[in-house]
């Protein structure tokens, strides 16, 4: 998968939902693991020729997990090939996560301080954006979240503004999937998650229930994407109720 063709989703999702405006000054967060290198090396080759003028900084969010031993050497080196300014927040979340909490269902805590701990940085350097990872596989698996664990017909938005910061959060990759990501992502300086929780989640038992799904149903990704980006495919009984006021 050629860079050309990665910033080609890239550009129709920006566009599409009107994510990026002049002026602009957005944070990408970076994790390390293929999603987020990919989409710090993918807005950097966009910023070249967007047609939006806008500033880009990436922020990695340490969680400092018990045994960790990430260098995040090669992320710096890149981040100066990018011209992209890098900055890295300390934490204790894992510690709090796992040791100090001992979290039953670890994710939800963890990502809810991550998240603030990103925001916060994002805000302090004078950024109105902050732009994830996200991608059409995850956009799937996320509503299956919602529906097998919460009782929910919910997935996330590509532009979501968070009244608490002021920031807006996108997500740019979202016509991008993640076979394409990972592939891409071979030549970037990724590194795999030390979260002793790492292919454990319900995430992952979503992400498995999917894949058996696919070897029957070989195009149900694309449907499923299909039926939650197109309202005219949405057909649920909040519409029962407003057309049943109209029937005599």
């Amino acid at each position: 998968m050629t860079t050309q063709k990665m910033l080609s989703g890239l550009r129709k999702g920006i566009s599409e939902y009107k994510l990026i405006k002049d002026g602009d000054k957005v944070a990408v967060g970076v994790s390390g693991g293929k999603d987020s290198v990919t989409l710090l090396k993918l807005m950097a080759e966009y910023k070249k020729f967007s047609p939006e003028k806008f500033d880009l900084i990436a922020i990695t969010v340490n969680l400092n997990f018990e045994n960790q031993n990430t260098d995040l050497t090669p992320l710096k080196e890149l981040c100066n090939q990018l011209g992209v300014e890098f900055y890295v927040e300390e934490t204790e979340i894992g510690k709090i996560v796992f040791d100090i909490r001992k979290e039953s269902n670890p994710c939800a805590l963890c990502s809810k301080m991550r998240k603030g701990a990103l925001y916060s940085l994002a805000k302090s350097l004078g950024c109105n954006k902050v732009a994830l990872g996200h991608h059409a596989d995850d956009l799937i698996e996320t509503m299956f979240l919602s529906l097998f664990y919460e009782g929910r017909l919910s997935t996330f938005a590509p532009k979501s503004f968070l009244d608490k910061t002021g920031i807006t959060l996108i997500r740019p990759m979202l016509f991008l999937k993640e076979c394409n990501i990972s592939a891409y992502s071979k030549d970037l300086p990724v590194f795999k998650s030390c979260c002793p929780a790492n292919n454990q989640t319900k995430r992952e038992y979503v992400k498995t229930v999917i894949n058996d799904v696919t070897k029957e149903i070989p195009n149900v990704r694309e449907m499923m994407f299909t039926a939650l980006t197109h309202p005219e495919r949405y057909n649920l009984f909040d519409k029962f109720e407003k057309d049943a006021d109209n029937i005599d």
